[in-house]
């Protein structure tokens, strides 16, 4: 780590997105370095909202898990660094857009295009897990598409380091695993359970449990009842049911094999793990990007004093010493 001018070292052009995972106390601005004219995705977070909205510990633990991963199929941070008032982590920018929007634009996608996203995502998740280390927020708006169309996950504000189990209530309702709903201490296998809602929303159009109301989500989830929209793959279905089994001891994913049980499943049939790995198979979508700082795949948002965080007092400096 070392100190820096921000001025000097990156162009700040515009600011494309809000960053929305643990609260409003931060945005995401697009740069561009000077020296090498790459651009990255600076988040930026004011330190006074962090203690404000008790995330002291929660922006620390996301650094130092972003800080240990790299991968393919991960929006990989790239440096990060503070001052007496902000935090920075500067991001590959990934200018595609967010999975979500093209899945809302198509309706839903077939079974070829998400036989793709889901082989990209199960590589990066069984990564993850290697390093004992849990996602819990799969979800179509965390997935962002590069200028080849392959896969990255983004946001990592919800992952934790686990050693056996925790018990922290978080995640979105449409995704969230009975263990978790229920208090009894989650694991690894919260995202697989969150990887068959993901297949079944990019087969069908919208998640297998939805309500208006967050306790009619819970509900319909912890009664296990999924109705089943007559064009869906049958091998992709039966890959879903075997994802989202209330018992996560008989989980696909969570067993003996881990990943291995998923990858050996009937949908991923000729499958060449390494070709995916390499990013070798074709994307079915292919984002219109007209060069590399190209923001026009996100919504813009009005432009506001990004860097108007109130300088710290030393004792409020103390809690972020090790930043």
């Amino acid at each position: 780590m070392f100190s820096f001018s921000l001025s000097i070292i990156f162009q700040i052009k515009t600011c494309y997105k809000i960053y929305k995972c643990t609260g409003t106390f931060g945005r995401v601005l697009l740069c561009r370095n000077k020296s090498t004219d790459e651009y990255g995705a600076m988040k930026v977070l004011n330190l006074s909202d962090v203690i404000r909205l008790k995330q002291v510990e929660h922006v620390k633990n996301e650094k130092n898990i972003l800080l240990e991963i790299r991968h393919p199929f991960i929006v990989n941070m790239l440096w990060c660094n503070r001052d007496d008032s902000c935090i920075y982590m500067l991001f590959e920018y990934v200018c595609g857009g967010e999975l979500f929007s093209y899945l809302r634009n198509a309706g839903r996608f077939s079974t070829l295009t998400g036989n793709f996203y889901s082989s990209e995502i199960v590589l990066a998740l069984e990564y993850l897990h290697s390093k004992s280390i849990v996602y819990r927020d799969l979800k179509p708006e965390n997935l962002l598409l590069d200028k080849d169309g392959h896969l990255k996950i983004t946001d990592f504000g919800f992952a934790k380091k686990l050693t056996d189990r925790t018990w922290t209530l978080c995640g979105t309702p449409e995704y969230l695993a009975p263990e978790i709903i229920q208090s009894k201490g989650h694991n690894k296998a919260v995202d697989w359970w969150a990887l068959g809602i993901l297949i079944y929303e990019m087969l069908a159009g919208y998640p297998p449990f939805y309500d208006d109301n967050p306790f009619g989500i819970y509900e319909k989830i912890l009664s296990g009842k999924i109705e089943w929209p007559k064009h869906l793959d049958p091998v992709a279905k039966d890959l879903i049911k075997k994802l989202l089994i209330q018992d996560r001891t008989k989980r696909l994913g969570n067993m003996k094999s881990g990943a291995d049980d998923i990858k050996r499943h009937r949908w991923f049939k000729g499958i060449d793990w390494q070709e995916v790995t390499m990013r070798k198979l074709k994307a079915p979508i292919i984002p219109k990007v007209l060069y590399d700082g190209d923001t026009s795949n996100f919504d813009e948002y009005p432009e506001t004093d990004w860097k108007s965080g109130k300088h710290l007092e030393e004792a409020d400096l103390k809690l972020f010493e090790d930043f």
